[in-house]
């Protein structure tokens, strides 16, 4: 109960909030935090620092094409000047987002970012509850109690969907980019030829449905005199291509 108020909290803030700017920046400062933590960790010496890795991690966390392997090279460079390194690349980047989408689009792409993704976690954090109450009611008969147990799990996997809601919103936002014109081009040509494609067979289907036939010389619809003496099986000498049972047969 305690979880999902957090999380019920946590997604009614953000469909409340007109701004969502500081909480997605505070959740990519903690994604980097992690980051640094993860490949240059607090207190080693730089050459203990796995610069590759972060770079790898910066590209795919945070699209941020950096240099910090050549960072790490610096003279009086630390964990702490890394970090905020990328704090203000990641910041740049984004603002820069923000400049092409326009404001209110971003704010909008954020919130449904962030609710698509609250809403995923949440589920699938339903279903792992699930599957450890199955599991840690067998630990009862190894003498371990099982409520503890599941309490202490449970907890641990709702840290986990917390880090994953930050690094997948941060990596989606990341990501997204305006079309570029010629995207947009593509794009409609891609449209109009699928929309032409599935219109031929419907056109090609009607057109052979019922093939026009030549019309009886000195026909009038309004005069059966004219229509000449056709079986019903006959086509209509109206030239609707349909047998004349079907057609001005009805109306003779």
């Amino acid at each position: 109960n305690d979880q999902r108020k957090v999380i019920f909290s946590q997604r009614l803030e953000i469909m409340e909030a007109e701004d969502l700017e500081e909480i997605v920046r505070d959740m990519r400062h903690q994604v980097i935090d992690d980051l640094v933590d993860d490949y240059l960790p607090p207190k080693s010496y730089p050459e203990q620092w796995n610069t590759e890795g972060l770079y790898a991690a910066a590209m795919e966390k945070l699209a941020l094409d950096v240099p910090v392997i050549d960072w790490a090279k610096e003279e009086g460079v630390d964990h702490d000047v890394m970090r905020d390194r990328l704090y203000e690349a990641s910041d740049s980047l984004m603002a820069g987002k923000a400049q092409a989408f326009g404001a209110e689009t971003m704010r909008q792409i954020e919130k449904q970012f962030l609710l698509q993704t609250i809403d995923s976690k949440w589920r699938e954090h339903l279903v792992t509850l699930e599957h450890l109450r199955s599991v840690v009611g067998f630990r009862g008969y190894a003498q371990r109690d099982p409520l503890n147990e599941y309490k202490t799990e449970a907890f641990q996997l709702f840290e986990n969907l917390l880090d994953g809601l930050r690094s997948d919103v941060t990596q989606k936002l990341a990501q997204v980019r305006p079309m570029t014109e010629e995207e947009q081009q593509a794009l409609f040509r891609q449209m109009t030829e699928r929309q032409a494609a599935l219109n031929a067979p419907v056109a090609s289907t009607v057109a052979a449905e019922a093939p026009r036939q030549p019309v009886l010389a000195g026909f009038d619809e309004n005069d059966p005199a004219t229509w000449g003496n056709p079986g019903r099986n006959d086509p209509c000498p109206c030239g609707s291509g349909e047998k004349f049972k079907h057609c001005h047969g009805k109306l003779a």
